[in-house]
């Protein structure tokens, strides 16, 4: 099983790759397989490669339930 992390795309630079916020970490990752990403779009990462692109809504849901499922590894 992958395991994806939502983030938001904050800055497109060159070479396919795109800085993004990961619940307010920001990182570098490489764009290459969604090259149609625009600024301000959330992103399924994976391995440091955005896999897809998905809405805000599906995003908060999804760092909402990692979040959930670290409380019980406490």
């Amino acid at each position: 099983m992958c395991l994806g992390v939502p983030g938001k795309i904050l800055q497109i630079m060159e070479h396919g790759v795109a800085r993004v916020d990961v619940d307010g970490n920001q990182t570098d990752i490489s764009i290459k397989l969604t090259p149609e990403v625009e600024l301000g779009q959330f992103v399924l990462i994976h391995a440091g490669f955005a896999m897809e692109i998905i809405d805000q809504e599906v995003a908060e849901e999804t760092m909402y339930l990692l979040k959930e499922l670290l409380q019980y590894e406490e």
